[in-house]
């Protein structure tokens, strides 16, 4: 059984031990929350992978993967992600537990050791980071959104939520936009670094068999010789309702359109009635026995695809579906028949149950890997950072049909988004 440990390391930063033998390696990361603004999203987002390409102490790529490579071939990885209003920056890395080093060696103290480093001690020319990685950073990350661009799937979601919250912080995206990228001023971001190490609220997360205490050590010790003067981020944004759905179409070189329709729940956490919601979105088509699967996909053939998922933090339920042109309007018509349905308490009790069965079993395989893990624990930070997902699928279970249809009856239309084929236009 893990053992499970959060502690304070200083003003605004937080640390949060797993421990569990069933691993045979060790993750550590650190994850900084910034409020998401259009004027930093884009230097805030190239600040961890400029991070991880050298330090001080390893000044370039090769003498910092030769460091890597003596630590068993422990690997370095940085993310930039969205968690309601917040950006999160990460860095994180992945290596062999300590039990299975050959000669005894203590890697988590030589991973933690690692991490401080570069994240304390960057690589600084000038007082600036290096221009070379900094051309190369900016590239990767417009190259990072055309990627996003091609996924056409991927991309329809984000045009939503961004159209949908276009008055709110969550429509920035992550990395915010290639102008945005091409805009950062180098000289800037060794004062955006600062910032960030100073002020920000932080969440380190270890995972895996290793002993917490050095871990802990090495941050505690890092964040006193720095100082801290922490600024609490703004709580996000929920908009329960709206006046009148926005609908907005785009044309693209695509052969299958894509129908997204965003739907504010009427809930978020910390509210009560969230896992009522989740098992809600489950029911509805976020599994192979939901309604939107079973009759929009199945057998009524409107769509490739068609599933709906709720986001917790803002309180949005958005669904995808990917969609022949002539079957947009139809398809946009049932899926607003079966969210009345379910709103009507139209489900049968194997209905139900088989969402809770496949809701539980999800929560059931979070410990099962370590990013898993990781991914559930930063999820809870602003809401509940003790639930662990035994307790979130005993919520699941104990939700009633008079709760599911409740939170149902709260979910109201605010956006559809079409993106469709140039000859659909024509």
């Amino acid at each position: 059984m893990a053992e499970i440990e959060r502690r304070s390391v200083c003003d605004g930063v937080w640390f949060r031990s797993i421990r569990d033998s069933r691993f045979k390696t060790v993750r550590i990361s650190i994850h900084f929350f910034r409020p998401l603004e259009r004027d930093t999203v884009s230097e805030n987002a190239i600040l961890p992978f400029l991070l991880t390409r050298a330090s001080r102490q390893y000044p370039d790529y090769t003498k910092l993967n030769e460091h890597l490579a003596e630590l068993y071939g422990a690997e370095l990885d940085a993310d930039v992600q969205k968690l309601g209003d917040l950006q999160v920056l990460s860095i994180s890395i992945t290596g062999l537990a300590d039990r299975y080093a050959l000669c005894g060696e203590k890697l988590s103290s030589e991973y933690s050791r690692l991490l401080c480093s570069l994240l304390f001690d960057p690589l600084l020319v000038d007082g600036m980071f290096p221009e070379d990685g900094f051309e190369q950073e900016k590239r990767q990350m417009s190259e990072t959104l055309d990627a996003e661009f091609n996924d056409k799937r991927l991309y329809a979601l984000r045009r939503c939520e961004e159209i949908m919250c276009s008055g709110e912080p969550y429509g920035i995206g992550r990395y915010g936009t290639k102008k945005d990228i091409q805009a950062i001023k180098r000289e800037n971001l060794t004062q955006v670094w600062q910032s960030m190490i100073h002020s920000a609220q932080a969440e380190i997360i270890v995972l895996g068999d290793c002993d917490p205490e050095p871990v802990f050590k090495d941050f505690s010790d890092a964040f006193l010789n720095v100082g801290r003067a922490f600024k609490a981020v703004p709580c996000s944004k929920v908009i329960k309702t709206v006046d009148c759905p926005k609908e907005e179409t785009e044309t693209t070189d695509v052969a299958q359109s894509k129908l997204v329709m965003g739907f504010r729940a009427g809930c978020a956490e910390p509210d009560k009635m969230v896992p009522a919601m989740k098992l809600m979105s489950a029911l509805y088509g976020g599994t192979p026995n939901s309604k939107l699967f079973l009759n929009v996909r199945e057998k009524m053939s409107l769509c490739y695809y068609c599933s709906s998922m709720f986001n917790p933090m803002k309180g949005l339920l958005m669904v995808q579906s990917g969609v022949e042109n002539t079957n947009i309007e139809r398809a946009k018509n049932e899926i607003l028949k079966q969210l009345e349905e379910v709103k009507k308490n139209n489900f049968t009790d194997d209905d139900l149950q088989a969402a809770k069965l496949s809701l539980c079993n999800s929560y059931h395989t979070v410990a099962d890997s370590l990013d898993s893990l990781e991914g559930w624990y930063l999820s809870k930070t602003f809401s509940d950072p003790s639930r662990t997902p035994e307790q979130e699928a005993a919520m699941i279970t104990a939700v009633t049909r008079e709760e599911l249809v409740e939170a149902a009856n709260k979910v109201v239309l605010d956006t559809v988004y079409r993106l469709t084929g140039i000859e659909a236009k024509q």
